[in-house]
């Protein structure tokens, strides 16, 4: 019943690589905010399908800004590649190191990836500064990285700002390598003291010297990046802390730091600005609905979104499948292996989706689009 149901609302999807696959979308041009998750983050088709779609709404949409499950550092490198924004010069600057290098190197250095990051260079190129599509990191795992980032930035605009800038983070220095180990120090040895103290003020330093700052070089653009290092920063060390309490803190805090994020991003582009986001289907979704938050108290990305920017101004789109292949490993810091995904469960929607025959189609379940009856029955 129910994949008859479902076949009948299904929107039939043409091949991915088929130039009017993007064009099925076309509904969610209108929306702010477009979260794209995905089922898995080693499975080619998921990439390659939130390209063509993301290729489609900067093309015929207007949408601006990328947002993905990945470091401001990291992704900053890209956005200077595809804005082609000037590098920042400075004798105190080694060589750049290779983007998205901590585990798993697969999730982002892709084939997939590769191609989208090339097309973003070539679709900006012929397009003035201030109408291109810009490449952002929303997640939290670059502490280090991001201290870096905090110092070498500051020592080029205010260097009696940076030597207290290494002395207050050189709490963390220890730990950089493996954060989460500090979170672990926090919790056992009572008599350490804790950073937080010396990240949040840093933060709040640099903020206090915005105008300043920002009058200093590229438009303010450097400050900006070097203010959500240091957001980062300051919910890393709140993060890796709340690892050892309850599962949910640490899953509510890297999701909140990953939505205002998105916020201080849209903040700082023009009140027409759009973004698409990627992410995995578990911060994508709406947590209320789910067990995430009904049962674990849990919330994410696409929830804070809804209630942020109102439900109106956001479109959730998570992507599923039956079976298959996917790039992962056993376990953490372990060699990618190309595994077999077991069929779905037949208790699963993924299951009863499968049951339709149809290989590959769009549900949408938005209010006054879909049947009643098939919105009831999903929920």
């Amino acid at each position: 019943m129910f994949s008859s149901r479902m076949k009948f609302a299904a929107k039939v999807l043409p091949p991915i690589i088929n130039t009017s696959f993007g064009s099925n979308f076309d509904q969610f041009g209108d929306y702010k905010v477009v979260l794209i998750g995905d089922g898995s983050h080693g499975t080619s088709e998921f990439y390659q399908a939130r390209a063509e779609i993301t290729k489609h709404l900067i093309e015929h949409h207007g949408f601006d800004t990328v947002a993905v499950e990945a470091d401001w550092p990291d992704a900053e490198s890209v956005d200077r590649y595809v804005r082609l924004r000037p590098g920042v010069k400075s004798k105190l600057d080694p060589s750049p190191e290779p983007a998205f290098r901590r585990f798993p190197t697969w999730m982002w250095r892709n084939k997939e990836m590769q191609e989208f990051v090339h097309w973003m260079r070539d679709h900006n190129a012929h397009l003035p500064k201030e109408r291109r599509a810009g490449f952002y990191g929303l997640d939290l795992y670059s502490m280090g990285l991001s201290i870096q980032a905090i110092i070498k930035y500051l020592s080029r605009v205010d260097p009696p700002m940076a030597k207290l800038a290494r002395q207050r983070y050189g709490c963390l220095q220890l730990w950089v390598e493996d954060p989460s180990q500090y979170g672990l120090a926090t919790l056992t040895n009572p008599r350490m003291e804790s950073c937080e103290k010396n990240v949040i003020q840093m933060l709040r330093d640099l903020l206090n010297k915005r105008l300043e700052y920002s009058a200093n070089e590229h438009n303010g653009e450097e400050f900006h990046s070097s203010e959500q290092n240091a957001y980062l920063v300051a919910d890393a060390e709140a993060y890796y802390k709340a690892m050892y309490s309850r599962s949910a803190d640490s899953w509510s805090l890297r999701d909140s730091h990953m939505f205002e994020t998105l916020r201080r991003l849209l903040n700082v582009k023009s009140e027409s600005s759009k973004a698409v986001v990627w992410a995995h289907n578990s911060h994508i979704g709406d947590a209320r609905y789910t067990s995430m938050g009904t049962r674990r108290g849990e919330l994410n990305v696409g929830q804070l979104c809804r209630e942020n920017l109102g439900q109106e101004n956001v479109a959730l789109v998570g992507c599923f499948m039956h079976t298959g292949t996917v790039a992962a490993a056993h376990d953490w810091d372990e060699d990618v292996q190309v595994m077999k995904v077991n069929p779905s469960r037949p208790d699963s929607w993924e299951y009863v989706a499968h049951e339709s025959g149809i290989p590959s189609f769009l549900l949408d379940l938005r209010p006054n689009q879909a049947d009643p009856e098939l919105r009831r029955a999903l929920a």
